[in-house]
């Protein structure tokens, strides 16, 4: 029986069990990331608000799971803990839409889409897919199982 663990705003879940999907869901400014390694069979989902932890040290020391930064160093390391290779490691992102009812100007989906890109590149990772910008939000779901990011958006569900 599939277990699903749910990945909340600001939060990061990992998982080496093929009976799990990790999911996030309403990710519209916010990114989420998924890592997965396909011969560890191990996988984790990052669900991040903010692009850089500077903009709030105390906040990002009490959730560093906020912030691009400091939740995907935290992530990668568990993962490298758990047994994953960060050169095998799959990386997938949805989220960074355009919010009705954001400030003018603040275009926080961007901001934390560029952020991701420059954390990943400083680790010598890449994004294989993504799904990101728009004015939608999405839900993503990573099966530990398969490896297989799918994301929901409106009526549709693409895999990526």
């Amino acid at each position: 029986m599939r277990k699903k663990i749910i990945v909340d705003i600001s939060d990061a879940k990992v998982s080496r069990s093929s009976d799990d999907v990790i999911v996030t869901y309403s990710l519209g400014s916010c990114i989420g990331v998924a890592l997965y390694d396909p011969v560890a069979k191990l996988g984790g989902m990052l669900h991040y608000q903010l692009p850089e932890s500077k903009i709030d040290k105390e906040k990002a020391q009490k959730n560093p799971f906020m912030f691009a930064d400091t939740g995907m160093a935290l992530l990668v390391n568990k993962l490298i803990e758990l047994g994953a290779t960060k050169k095998r490691m799959k990386v997938k992102i949805c989220g960074g839409a355009s919010m009705q009812g954001s400030p003018k100007g603040f275009d926080i989906g961007n901001r934390n889409h560029l952020a991701i890109r420059k954390v990943l590149w400083k680790n010598g990772m890449f994004i294989d897919k993504e799904h990101v910008g728009g004015n939608a939000p999405r839900n993503m779901y990573l099966d530990i199982g398969s490896g297989v990011v799918s994301v929901k958006c409106g009526a549709a569900m693409i895999e990526l």
